[in-house]
């Protein structure tokens, strides 16, 4: 005999595993850290070729301007000043993502706990059923 109950928690379980619970299950798979120190290291390259790419996009821009200007300029100032521009870029973006991450990453635990505790109600409806 169906079982309306188990019916219904049959079917918000699908639909869980159907939409969110596939991100949600591949970011349980980690640890908290190494999911977040993954997540950093990607941020980290994806922000070092966005400032490589702004600053190749500025030089060509200015490309005259550099060009006459370029004997004129301290070179290790420059260098200097570009490096602290990538340090304070990257930092930033590197300390946005982590919260997004961290965020993401406690989020999906909760869902995935949610989730866990529902296959056990699941599992005892089964066991009642039985008896």
């Amino acid at each position: 005999m169906l079982n309306e109950e188990r019916i219904i928690l049959m079917t918000k379980m699908a639909s869980y595993e159907e939409h969110e619970g596939k991100q949600n299950m591949d970011i349980g798979n980690y640890f908290r850290s190494d999911y977040i120190s993954l997540q950093i290291m990607k941020t980290v390259i994806s922000a070092t070729l966005t400032f490589a790419i702004v600053l190749g996009v500025f030089g060509f821009y200015h490309f005259e301007t550099v060009m006459k200007e370029i004997y004129q300029v301290d070179l290790l100032e420059a260098g200097r000043r570009l490096l602290l521009a990538y340090v304070i870029f990257t930092g930033i973006y590197t300390f946005i993502c982590y919260l997004v991450y961290s965020y993401r990453y406690n989020r999906a635990k909760k869902s995935l706990k949610k989730y866990y505790s529902h296959l056990q109600e699941l599992s005892e409806l089964y066991e009642e059923d039985r008896r």
